[in-house]
C-alpha cells in the first residue's frame, strides 16, 4: 500500500503539473507535449486503480491519435499566434465572469458532496472480481447490455459529427471532374452506345 500510495502522489502531481502547464505555456507546440505527458500521467493513475483497459485506451486513443494529430497540425499550419493574441484584453471581462460562474459551481458542488459508507472499502478494491473476467470483458459486458442505448446514441452523435465536418470542410473548385453516381446509375445503352455496320472494304473513316 506504501509503494501504491507513493506511486499516486507521483503520478497525481505530474498531472496536475502538466495540465497546467497546458493552459500556461507560449508555445503551442510545448503545450501539446504536456497534455501528452498528462495523459501518460492519467494512464497510470487507471493502472493504479485496476482499470488496465482505460489506460490502455487513454493511450492509444488519446495520446496515439488526437493528441498526435494535434502536434502535426500546430507544427504544419502557419498561424500567428502573436496576433491571435492581440484581442486579449478585449474579451477579459466576459472571460472573468465566466470562470467566476464555474468557480461557484465547482464551490457548490463540493458543499453539498457526501462520501457514502462504503467508499473507503471501494478505494481498497476498487474493481471486484466478476465471475474470473478480465477488466476488457466485465467493461464490455456492461457497456454492451445496461449501456448499449446510450452507447449507439454516442456513435450516432460522432457520425453527425464527422459528417458536419466533411459538409463545412468540402470545397467545389471549377474545372474539377467529380463523380456522378445518379448519372452513372440512370444511364442508357442508346445513349452512350452507337453501333454502326460496316460493309466489306470500307473503313471506320469513310462513314
Amino acid at each position: 500500500m506504501v509503494v501504491a500510495a507513493i506511486a499516486f502522489y507521483i503520478f497525481a502531481g505530474i498531472a496536475v503539473a502538466a495540465a497546467f502547464m497546458v493552459i500556461a505555456a507560449r508555445n503551442p507546440v510545448h503545450s501539446v507535449l504536456y497534455l501528452i505527458l498528462t495523459f501518460f500521467s492519467a494512464a497510470g493513475l487507471f493502472v493504479l486503480m485496476g482499470a488496465e483497459f482505460l489506460a490502455m485506451i487513454l493511450l492509444i486513443v488519446y495520446v496515439g491519435a488526437v493528441a498526435v494529430l494535434f502536434l502535426f497540425v500546430v507544427m504544419m499550419l502557419d498561424v500567428n499566434f502573436a496576433s491571435l493574441r492581440e484581442g486579449f484584453l478585449q474579451y477579459l471581462p466576459i472571460g472573468a465572469l465566466i470562470g467566476f460562474v464555474l468557480f461557484l459551481e465547482i464551490i457548490m458542488v463540493i458543499g453539498t458532496w457526501v462520501l457514502s459508507p462504503e467508499t473507503a472499502h471501494l478505494a481498497q478494491s476498487p474493481i471486484p472480481p466478476l465471475d474470473d473476467v478480465t477488466n476488457a470483458e466485465a467493461i464490455g459486458r456492461v457497456m454492451y447490455t445496461r449501456f448499449i442505448y446510450f452507447f449507439q446514441a454516442a456513435g450516432m452523435v460522432l457520425l453527425v459529427a464527422m459528417i458536419g465536418a466533411i459538409v463545412l470542410t468540402l470545397r467545389h473548385r471549377e474545372g474539377v471532374k467529380r463523380q456522378s453516381i445518379t448519372a452513372q446509375v440512370g444511364r442508357r445503352a442508346e445513349d452512350t452506345l452507337e453501333i454502326r455496320k460496316v460493309e466489306p472494304g470500307q473503313g471506320i473513316s469513310e462513314l
